[in-house]
């Protein structure tokens, strides 16, 4: 009797394995299905955006010519003589992006360094999270903060400066911006082999030379890419400008003036009374176009600097 409950109880156990086996075959057999079907979705998404800025750019470019476009420095899309010049927008965007950098690198920078070589595991650990939450903060939040409180601390250093000005939201895009390029940074610098700062403090270089000779120049392919991951990140901020930098469609380069993005220029559009098939209309989509060949390039931009000058260990 005991013998014939044996076999039973294995006849129970192979069975059970048989069902667990044929389960199993069928789930990896269908995960590659389903993960190639979720990245042709997102090819196909891809695909369907560009399609879709290249259509209606080009119904705006048999209205507009494509020079005037690029080199035009007026900007009056309502009206009967509208004119559709980009480059008050291209100026706006350029100069706010220079001036988010000009503020996040240094800061970044020397954030990443402290964090990567100066400071404790426990700092390190308590520090960085703090600072990661300003990524989380929303973008509306950041733009009501340069308009309410940054703008008239600047106008009382800088009487000139206008209620919306480009200086203001520059300034805190920056902000905004040195949790990305300190953590990419800090991330470049920690993955530098030890045994290089052991054999630079052998041979009796100070720390601070190790820091400057040493970690920077190892992990350069990554503290550049993070610049201009940040630059990126810039050029495509809408919030802060939108809200802050005003609607003015000003060609010039005083920092003092409002001007306008391409980003804050699209949600003006958009939220706008623009009939479709209206030139207006196009000249969204070509707007959108310019901004997406602007963001493609700096990271292609950023994906070559890190094929070319990264270092392996």
């Amino acid at each position: 009797m005991a013998r014939d409950k044996e076999k039973v109880n294995v006849r129970e156990l192979i069975e059970q394995n048989r069902r667990t086996f044929t389960i199993t075959s069928m789930v990896e057999k269908f995960m590659p299905k389903l993960l190639l079907i979720i990245a042709i979705i997102s090819i196909l998404t891809t695909i369907g955006i560009l399609f879709t800025l290249l259509s209606e750019t080009i119904a705006f470019f048999r209205e507009i010519p494509f020079i005037e476009f690029f080199t035009g420095t007026v900007l009056k899309p309502l009206g009967e003589n509208a004119q559709f010049g980009v480059l008050p927008l291209l100026t706006g965007t350029i100069i706010s992006s220079a001036i988010a950098m000009l503020v996040a690198i240094p800061i970044g920078l020397m954030t990443a360094i402290y964090l990567s070589e100066y400071a404790s595991e426990r700092v390190r650990k308590a520090l960085k999270p703090l600072l990661e939450i300003l990524a989380g903060i929303p973008t509306i939040v950041y733009g009501f903060f340069a308009f309410t409180f940054v703008t008239p601390l600047l106008r009382s250093f800088i009487p000139g400066l206008e209620p919306t000005n480009i200086l203001s939201p520059g300034i805190v895009m920056g902000i905004m911006i040195i949790p990305m390029v300190a953590s990419l940074s800090e991330d470049a610098m920690s993955s530098v082999p030890n045994s290089m700062r052991e054999g630079a403090l052998a041979l009796g270089a100070t720390k601070l030379e190790v820091t400057w000779k040493v970690v920077v120049p190892a992990a350069i392919s990554g503290i550049v890419a993070s610049f201009v991951l940040g630059i990126s990140r810039a050029i495509g901020e809408t919030m802060i400008v939108t809200i802050a930098s005003g609607s003015s469609k000003n060609f010039t380069f005083d920092i003092t003036q409002s001007m306008q993005t391409m980003t804050a220029y699209i949600v003006e559009v958009t939220g706008g009374d623009a009939p479709a098939g209206s030139t207006l209309y196009y000249s969204l989509y070509a707007v959108a176009m310019t901004l997406f060949v602007f963001t493609l390039i700096m990271n292609l931009l950023a994906q070559y600097i890190s094929r070319k000058y990264r270092e392996e260990y």
